[in-house]
């Protein structure tokens, strides 16, 4: 659907410069985008590129100005450019309705607008509120809550009694409330200790592919409001996730962790059992944190210290080989002032 420069201008609060009745008909990277199109640049690399694309239209910083183009001025292009993208790219739309393949138990409640898709289950006494949509293949276990407007992409798993709220969108082959790993060594084997509890995701959350988020084994395991989880992260029984946090591939928590609000976890980071990561921390990629982290810390390292006392270590280690080497040539010269026959003399002159 096409849209004016203005109208543009006028969803994302900005100023047009140059004509508002330029018509834009999509969006694309500056170095693909063709007449008609609209492009969006956050510095000075991009906006050079910009400015020498096909481009019609070019969503910018205030700070940016151009002859040869019509420009939107907004505060921050990045955020305009992701509330621009919808009206170019709008989510698809699902009748609502129940496919004559799924299996839908029937003490389940199914809001009249929901959608389940083919070859889906829902069990008993699961709730589907309204606007929910089930792709395709997708297992939702007994007593679930889905709040509304929840999407489950193709092949999400649901365990049973697992509650999810509104807006929640949880991408392709992800597990919610399988058992999570306890054991404990009993008469030589290691007997399984039952995981009796359940997960509660909050509203506005975004799970990626192929996560995993384990059940508590008493009590839940919690993500928080507004908290995005990116592709094969590992949530183990009973973590605790705050609010807005940010959780990047391969991150891997162990049991009973707890974080706060506002806390970023970038790729491959680990967390051992039972820590706790205070609001506002910020963790380096390929981290192993085995240690409690205060709010607002910035830690990195394996295992992972605060990012000052980092700095050093890796300093100091740049010269370490240099340190090395003037050993080697002391040690050399020490050995030969033992050199049998070698006798040093001291200021005095005396042997």
């Amino acid at each position: 659907m096409p849209f004016t420069a203005a109208e543009i201008a006028a969803h994302v609060q900005g100023e047009v410069i140059g004509d508002p009745a330029t018509v834009l008909t999509g969006f694309a990277p500056a170095d693909n985008a063709r007449p008609g199109e609209l492009t969006f640049a956050e510095n000075e690399e991009f906006f050079a590129r910009a400015c020498q694309s096909a481009a019609s239209a070019v969503l910018v910083d205030c700070r940016f100005t151009a002859a040869s183009k019509v420009l939107i001025r907004v505060p921050n292009a990045r955020i305009a450019f992701a509330r621009v993208l919808p009206l170019f790219f709008p989510e698809p739309t699902f009748a609502p309705g129940i496919h004559p393949t799924a299996v839908v138990a029937a003490s389940a409640h199914v809001d009249p607008t929901a959608h389940i898709g083919p070859h889906c289950v829902v069990g008993e006494c699961t709730r589907l509120g309204a606007g929910v949509v089930l792709e395709g293949g997708d297992q939702v276990g007994a007593e679930v809550q889905l709040g509304e407007a929840v999407r489950l992409f193709p092949n999400v798993t649901v365990y049973a009694g697992s509650r999810i709220g509104a807006r929640v969108r949880i991408h392709a082959g992800t597990v919610i409330g399988s058992d999570g790993y306890g054991y404990v060594f009993d008469e030589g084997r290691h007997r399984k200790i039952p995981q009796i509890g359940y997960v509660v995701i909050g509203d506005d959350v975004e799970i990626g592919a192929n996560v995993t988020i384990d059940r508590g084994a008493l009590g839940p395991t919690v993500i928080g409001r507004g908290t995005k989880i990116d592709n094969l992260v590992q949530v183990a029984h009973n973590v605790v996730i705050g609010e807005h946090c940010l959780l990047v591939a391969q991150v891997a928590i162990a049991g009973s962790a707890k974080l706060g609000n506002y806390v970023t976890l970038a790729g491959q980071v680990g967390i051992a059992g039972h820590l706790k990561i205070g609001h506002g921390v910020m963790v380096a990629g390929q981290s192993g944190v085995m240690n409690n982290i205060p709010d607002g810390g910035k830690w990195f390292g394996s295992p992972a210290r605060p990012d000052r006392d980092m700095k050093r270590q890796y300093i100091a280690l740049e010269h370490l080989p240099e340190l090395l080497k003037r050993v080697a040539e002391l040690e050399k010269e020490v050995a030969a002032l033992k050199a049998p026959g070698n006798q040093s003399v001291s200021a005095d002159g005396r042997p």
